[in-house]
């Protein structure tokens, strides 16, 4: 029986190849055609539920398995009494034998199959598409008929039920076959909710059956895909090893009554890189010039998120010419010269605005400190000097914590790739780049994806696009770093970082614009 998926929970979720082999295996101990029965009858389900009072129940039907799936609900709807309206771009002597049985069944119960998708103007907000053309089956993009029947539903105003995956979304990555699929699947002229992920309140949903897959939470899924949905189909998951996993909520920290500050752990902040103009006449004026920075706000953010976050004490070494000594809008954060702070007893979060200043220090900090979160321009340091990168993969033989937070252009250059290649699998990009400096590492983006040597991917399930403004990045550096002064492994802090990260950005109030610094204050 099909269910909303829950995301305070985890759940694994699998590729496809492995959805293959899952379905070989429980094909082979099963009477013929009983998965794609099960699934029509998940689809035909869900649908009726969604939308029970549905004049048009138009289900597009391709020639593959998925396509059996399509029928399979239209011959329950037909049986129900709801008259689906079925189009199926298969041939009866060409299609697999699963689906060759379904259109029999359909066939057998009255449906009726058409040449032609119904008018615009017949399907109305109560109506329903489903998509039954490609699933995880997909190799190429969709073209001809199947990209007219896409587009046909993407301008529709009815209810789009994705069966499995939204055709022309590759199921591992969550990216479209081609760039110019990306308008078939991941917009609509009523599109979902940004948070549908938590709602049902949504114009698109998302079926996925046997199997989570991979690509349905990240790149862009999270528009196509909608509110997401989960029949597991009877068949036994427990002996397959996921892919990778859906991150689940961090437990809510217990501080014993006995607990001190020292007890919760001191994280300290480096950045905020600020370089005064040359010439004070210029200054003076007015005028911009070209070496001057003033950057303390993302560390003053990275710092104002570790305190709302949980951490004992927070210091903040600001680079370059800081003139700031005292934030008295948070004056539980205490400055401090970075070159005097004591790194070996602190967990640290460097980069945050740091500029050029930071490569200086980032020598005795990957050397001494036993927890770190880096994040912009140290990324962009070690990039550039492969002294640095080589000091990063030694803080894992000697038992430091390492956790690197890139987005897709700093993940890039750390990889000496570009960020849409990142992009094109950001799953396997992430596990390279962990792979690569023996770190943990936090690909930020829609569906955050988090990594690390020798473990399954997770990616994250909470965000939504509030947080695509300045600042709320410095805000996880600063989120993760607390979490590991806490005491957590790097790979669980940085999970769970994210994860609260995200929700807090789900919570937020409707109408209002979250800005970076409203969001470190929530995190408490």
């Amino acid at each position: 029986m099909p269910y909303l998926l829950r995301f305070d929970t985890p759940h694994p979720l699998h590729g496809v190849a492995a959805t293959r082999r899952m379905e070989e295996c429980a094909a082979a101990q099963l009477p013929p055609n009983t998965l794609m029965q099960r699934a029509g009858l998940a689809v035909a389900r869900l649908a009726t539920a969604l939308a029970p009072h549905a004049r048009t129940i138009w289900i597009a039907c391709g020639p593959g398995n998925n396509g059996g799936d399509g029928l399979e609900a239209a011959m329950h709807l037909q049986r129900w009494g709801r008259m689906p309206y079925v189009t199926w771009l298969g041939e009866a002597d060409r299609a697999p034998a699963d689906a060759r049985a379904a259109l029999a069944r359909a066939l057998d119960a009255g449906v009726r199959l058409r040449d032609q998708p119904p008018p615009v103007d017949q399907l109305g907000v109560q109506d329903v598409c489903i998509d039954a053309l490609l699933g995880i089956g997909a190799t190429r993009p969709p073209d001809g008929r199947m990209a007219d029947w896409l587009a046909h539903m993407a301008s529709s105003p009815a209810l789009r039920l994705n069966v499995d995956v939204p055709s022309g979304l590759n199921a591992d990555t969550g990216c479209p076959a081609s760039p110019n699929a990306t308008y078939l699947i991941a917009s609509s002229a009523y599109p979902s909710s940004a948070r549908g992920f938590f709602g049902t309140k949504g114009r698109i949903h998302t079926l996925s059956l046997l199997t989570l897959k991979t690509g349905l939470f990240t790149a862009y899924a999270r528009d196509a895909c909608g509110t997401v949905w989960f029949d597991d189909l009877d068949v036994a998951l427990a002996d397959a090893p996921p892919t990778a996993g859906l991150s689940g909520a961090p437990a809510v920290p217990h501080h014993a009554h006995a607990s001190n500050k020292g007890s919760r752990g001191d994280v300290a902040i480096v950045g905020g890189e600020t370089l005064r103009p040359a010439s004070t006449a210029l200054a003076e004026a007015g005028e911009p010039h070209p070496a001057a920075t003033a950057m303390a706000g993302a560390a003053l953010l990275a710092a104002s998120a570790a305190l709302h976050g949980g951490a004992g004490r927070v210091y903040v070494g600001l680079l370059g010419q800081p003139q700031i000594d005292c934030d008295v809008a948070q004056p539980e954060l205490m400055f401090r010269d970075p070159q005097a702070l004591p790194w070996a007893s602190l967990t640290a979060v460097c980069g945050c605005g740091g500029g050029a200043s930071v490569a200086a220090l980032l020598p005795a900090i990957l050397a001494q400190a036993p927890r770190l979160v880096l994040d912009a321009d140290a990324l962009n340091a070690i990039a550039h000097r492969p002294d640095l990168a080589a000091g990063v993969r030694r803080r894992a033989e000697g038992g430091l914590a390492t956790v690197l937070t890139p987005h897709p252009l700093e993940a890039a250059r750390l990889l000496g790739t570009t960020a849409a290649e990142v992009q094109r699998d950001r799953l396997a990009a992430a596990q390279s780049l962990a792979t690569r400096l023996a770190a943990v590492v936090v690909l930020k983006g829609s569906g955050t994806v988090i990594a690390a040597p020798g473990l399954a991917p997770h990616i994250n399930p909470t965000g939504n696009g509030l947080l695509a403004t300045a600042g709320t990045g410095d805000v996880l550096a600063g989120l993760t770093g607390a979490r590991l002064a806490a005491g957590q492994p790097a790979f669980q802090a940085a999970c769970d970082a994210v994860y609260q990260h995200g929700a807090a950005a789900d919570a937020w109030p409707r109408g209002h614009g979250l800005t970076a610094g409203a969001l470190a204050k929530s995190l408490s």
